[in-house]
């Protein structure tokens, strides 16, 4: 028995409501460049426009024109999108709750979730959407992925509840240790004031 083995998320795709109110949106709130608009190749009567979230990705939705939203939060149940979170630079997040009280969305205000931060609001559908926002930039050739599992080992060994910034900190000390060369043999943290 194989695995398939992915290589990243290529695309998600919501179901949406009319076609301008799905680019108002995704285009109009959120930033998103609207790349590429065609039908939906298995339904006729449903349009599939494209959005790239910023990093060449798609977030995808089918329209159709006689579909209209409800605010109603969409379904939780087993099965179903919990949310769906979005990266932001630290200088977006901390405009975020400016920029959504000027249009009158209600949102959560920041949350600290220990290395990242976190907004949340929903679209005019009822979808979750989480603007996040990492507290720290993975070493040159690391991965967030990277830092993350080697702050969980850290966390856990330490008998810590959750990764918070300490942790980060440590992991990328370490993943700069074990990537970068260096020509002391002794590494070890040193007093040059003592």
């Amino acid at each position: 028995m194989r695995k398939l083995q992915t290589q990243g998320v290529h695309h998600i795709t919501l179901t949406g409501a009319d076609r301008q109110s799905t680019i108002d949106f995704w285009e109009g709130v959120l930033g998103m460049p609207f790349v590429f608009d065609q039908p939906n190749l298995d339904n006729p009567d449903e349009g599939h426009v494209y959005f790239d979230p910023g990093d060449g990705r798609l977030i995808t939705v089918f329209t159709n024109e006689t579909r209209r939203g409800t605010p109603e939060r969409t379904p939780t149940d087993p099965g179903c999108v919990h949310h769906i979170a979005f990266n932001v630079s630290q200088a977006t997040f901390w405009q975020a709750v400016e920029r959504l009280d000027e249009r009158g969305i209600k949102h959560s205000g920041p949350r600290d979730r220990g290395f990242m931060d976190s907004i949340y609001f929903t679209d005019p559908l009822g979808l979750l959407i989480e603007l996040a926002s990492y507290r720290f930039e993975p070493p040159a050739g690391c991965t967030h992925a990277d830092v993350l599992i080697r702050a969980h080992r850290i966390r856990v060994a330490r008998g810590d509840y959750n990764i918070d910034r300490i942790h980060l900190a440590d992991a990328i000390e370490e993943l700069v240790s074990m990537r970068q060369e260096s020509l002391s043999r002794d590494r070890a943290p040193k007093d040059p004031w003592g």
